[in-house]
């Protein structure tokens, strides 16, 4: 685990500093989800300092397990409303809102918490029926509405593009997410910090870095294949 989770810093580390960034601007989400609990504990043991999770049920179980380990909590797949009162208690950092519903209710459960919820805005680039998002055109107006609640804040954008066998063919997509994020920031909407893109995974982290990645979501490079 260990040994895989060194390489994996590695190519962050040489495609950050290959175009001329910082690699501490960058940061590994480890995506643990089907991966139990004993085997996401020696990860943390191993280095990893962030968990990537996409379904409630399976990370409740595995936070309540590690509640003791110092490691964030990202939730990076699609999320319900009704759930929203579990997301809330969990994780640092929400990286797939892409309603006005979605933010209301997250903004409702972080109130009862005494909690600020950090959220990303999902933008669905490609436009593909199968995933979930904000279209690009909507998402100032969307982003506009959510600021204007008090108990979330928005720190950025995250995407996934159509899964390509070579990574040079996710590059638009990611080029056209950080076009997205300077527009918004552009906008000077109260409240609104456009500094984090979540985008690309093991097949296209490096690509994904180029263009301004700042959370690379990995799973298979760190656990292997999916059980």
């Amino acid at each position: 685990m260990k040994g895989r989770l060194d390489r994996i810093n590695k190519r962050i580390a040489d495609a950050a500093t290959g175009c001329g960034r910082n690699p501490e601007t960058i940061r590994l989400v480890a995506v643990s989800k089907t991966v139990k609990a004993d085997r996401v504990a020696k990860a943390i043991d191993a280095g990893a300092v962030i968990l990537g999770e996409n379904y409630i049920q399976e990370a409740r179980e595995k936070f309540n397990a590690l509640i003791d380990r110092p490691v964030q909590w990202h939730f990076i797949g699609h999320l319900q409303s009704n759930k929203a009162k579990y997301a809330v208690r969990m994780f640092d950092l929400i990286h797939s809102v892409e309603s006005i519903k979605l933010a209301t209710a997250l903004d409702k459960e972080a109130h009862k918490n005494g909690k600020v919820q950090d959220i990303l805005i999902q933008v669905n680039i490609s436009r593909e029926e199968t995933k979930s998002g904000i279209t690009e055109t909507g998402a100032v107006q969307l982003i506009t509405q959510i600021s204007g609640l008090e108990h979330v804040r928005i720190k950025g954008l995250m995407t996934m593009p159509p899964f390509f066998d070579a990574p040079e063919q996710a590059r638009p997509f990611f080029r056209q997410l950080a076009r997205l994020r300077d527009r918004i920031a552009a906008h000077g909407i109260p409240g609104v910090i456009m500094e984090e893109l979540s985008m690309g995974m093991t097949g296209d982290f490096e690509v994904a870095i180029e263009e301004g990645a700042t959370l690379v979501r990995i799973g298979t490079a760190i656990f292997g294949a999916r059980q």
